[in-house]
């Protein structure tokens, strides 16, 4: 999912092994049960291009970090606690952009103007949404073929 994700753009079997084979030995049968994989599962949806499939992400990188994060938070019996740790768990430079993404979330206050957005670190693909950098630790080079998890909010869990 990270090779389709960093592109952002529909991507064939070929590519996704020509870049894996940049790092290390693998077979295009590999890359293509894998692919074929995350279409049954319903990761990435799939359009046929003469003898070959072209696939595409079903959604983005950061909605997934979003539903594994909202997943994992439905899970507590404390919500407040659970994110009280969570919090405690961050950089301060995690800390600033949560800051950052509740003040865009939130919006301006009656009868003010719409404040500027901070400036965003560079991303692999294009913003979304105001919190597409909390996607970006989520990894997985896709060659796994185990069951990501079972939320209901995501495609094939």
């Amino acid at each position: 999912m990270t090779r389709v994700w960093k592109w952002n753009r529909p991507v064939t079997v070929r590519e996704v092994l020509e870049d894996l084979q940049r790092e290390r030995s693998i077979a295009y049968t590999t890359v293509m049960t894998v692919l074929d994989n995350l279409h049954q599962k319903g990761w990435v949806r799939r359009e046929a291009e003469g003898r070959a499939y072209r696939y595409e992400a079903v959604s983005t990188r950061a909605a997934y970090a979003a539903a594994l994060m909202n997943e994992a938070w439905s899970q507590s019996d404390n919500p407040a606690a659970a994110l009280v740790a969570f919090f405690g768990m961050m950089s301060e430079e995690q800390r600033q952009a949560l800051t950052d993404a509740v003040r865009i979330v939130q919006g301006p206050g009656p009868g003010k103007p719409e404040p500027a957005a901070p400036a965003a670190p560079a991303l692999e693909t294009p913003v979304e949404t105001p919190v597409e950098t909390v996607g970006e630790s989520v990894e997985s080079s896709g060659e796994t073929q185990g069951t990501p998890g079972e939320s209901p909010d995501l495609p094939g869990r």
